[in-house]
């Protein structure tokens, strides 16, 4: 049974899927990191307000300034977080966009570019010789 498991569990497919989750955790956390320490820092600057810090209390037990009192106080409705989780998702998005694009450009590429047909078996190029002769007669 354990021979079985590993000859599945190494077909090409599960492995491929296997690094492409890895990959694709490892690409989440640095596009996290992309939006939350450089894209909007930047924005909040340009409207002079900080994203992560955009909420409303849901109960009048909350009236801190910062969302990190503000959730040990009581429940809290945290837009800006989602706004950053929205940015973050739009970036995912378009970066698979353009990778889907670049693989589909590449297959078009191979199939675009036929293969000569192939030299015709000997016994047909002796029948085509044979009939040309007798046409000629």
């Amino acid at each position: 049974m354990l021979k079985e498991f590993r000859d599945f569990a190494m077909k090409g497919n599960v492995v491929d899927l296997a690094i492409g989750v890895i990959i694709g955790a490892a690409f989440g956390k640095i596009v996290d990191s992309l939006v939350n320490d450089i894209i909007m820092p930047f924005i909040g600057a340009l409207g002079g307000a900080d994203f992560s810090n955009y909420f409303f209390g849901l109960s009048h037990a909350v009236v801190a300034t910062n969302l990190v009192d503000a959730k040990k106080q009581g429940p809290v409705f945290a837009y800006g977080n989602f706004a950053t989780i929205v940015v973050n998702f739009l970036i995912i998005a378009f970066v698979l966009f353009l990778v889907i694009q670049g693989i589909n450009r590449m297959k078009r590429k191979e199939v675009a570019a036929p293969a000569a047909p192939p030299s015709p078996p000997r016994s047909e190029v002796l029948l085509a010789e044979i009939r040309d002769a007798l046409v000629k007669r």
